[in-house]
């Protein structure tokens, strides 16, 4: 006999269940993203009132340096010395920096040509001799490596300032004394320290299959370092730069002391000293010159940092 078939019943769809609502009461609409994110932060209310004073107080430790110097800059002798914090609208004036310009015992022009000679020998040579060593020491494995990466780092605690009286020594021994070579290889090795452990943490943030791909393809270390690591440490590289440029152009003990006056080499920090006399100082040429000097500088930074920020930041995001 021919069976009927046989169909389940079907079941009931479930779907979610509203919350049950009291006729009175309207549904709680959800919470601002802001006031969520302001709770969820933990910010006290009324930290502003102690935030702003501390701010400018240590603004003002800055600030005030350099309103100093900006303003007595464009003023004479007797307006520095009576009212050294004063603006005098209609007696400033750009002859001070004409007469910084044209000074027959400091040639502000040449200074300039001399340290960025010297800002660009140091870091050619700081990269050419850090950057392989750092290399070297990020891909090894053994304790020899991290005690080398130590030493590097421990020179980073020592003061320029204690290593002149030997380097001078040195130098004098070597006849390198009140030459550029001489002032050139004191501040690449000072420079050092700081670029291998920068380019060292770097290149451990590299993955070592790059390495090995580059060895399969037949590329040697030296190869692969200039071919596949290098091109990839532009940014801290251009971080590294920035900030040797800075500390060569902000110099003034060991330009003073290595090359010192006989050598007739003058930097633009050391041309500043040239204006301090014995018994007097002539305060309308020192203010010029050291707006001469740092100005370039400040101007550089400001145009720079994003690179220094990019460069201290992309080796903490990359793994």
């Amino acid at each position: 006999m021919p069976t009927e078939p046989t169909t389940s019943p079907r079941r009931p769809v479930i779907g979610p269940v509203a919350p049950a609502t009291a006729p009175n009461q309207r549904p709680q609409r959800p919470a601002p993203a802001s006031r969520t994110r302001r709770r969820a932060s933990g910010t006290v209310p009324g930290t502003s009132l102690w935030q702003l004073p501390l701010l400018l107080v240590s603004a003002s430790f800055m600030v005030i340096p350099l309103w100093l110097l900006v303003v007595n800059a464009f003023k004479s002798e007797q307006d520095i010395r009576d009212s050294p914090f004063g603006l005098p609208l209609t007696r400033l004036s750009l002859r001070p920096l004409r007469d910084a310009f044209s000074n027959p015992d400091f040639d502000v022009v040449r200074a300039y040509g001399i340290t960025l000679l010297f800002v660009l020998l140091v870091n050619v040579l700081s990269l050419l001799v850090s950057a392989p060593v750092s290399y070297v020491i990020a891909r090894g494995t053994t304790r020899w490596h991290t005690a080398l990466l130590l030493l590097f780092v421990a020179g980073t605690f020592v003061p320029s300032q204690v290593l002149l009286i030997p380097v001078v020594y040195v130098l004098k021994y070597l006849g390198l004394m009140g030459t550029i070579p001489g002032f050139v290889l004191f501040e690449t090795a000072l420079t050092l320290p700081v670029s291998v452990f920068l380019y060292s943490a770097y290149i451990r943030t590299i993955p070592r299959e790059l390495d090995q791909a580059a060895s399969v393809d037949g590329l040697g270390r030296l190869r692969t370092f200039q071919l596949v690591v290098l091109p990839l440490m532009r940014p801290m590289v251009a971080t590294a730069v920035i900030l040797h440029s800075l500390s060569v152009w902000n110099d003034f003990a060991n330009p003073q002391i290595i090359l010192g006056p006989g050598s007739g080499l003058y930097t633009v920090t050391t041309g500043v000293y040239a204006a301090v006399g014995k018994y007097s100082t002539h305060y309308a040429v020192v203010f010029p010159n050291l707006l001469l000097a740092v100005a370039p500088a400040l101007a550089f930074f400001a145009i720079m940092q994003r690179h220094i920020i990019s460069g201290l930041t992309s080796g903490a995001l990359k793994g």
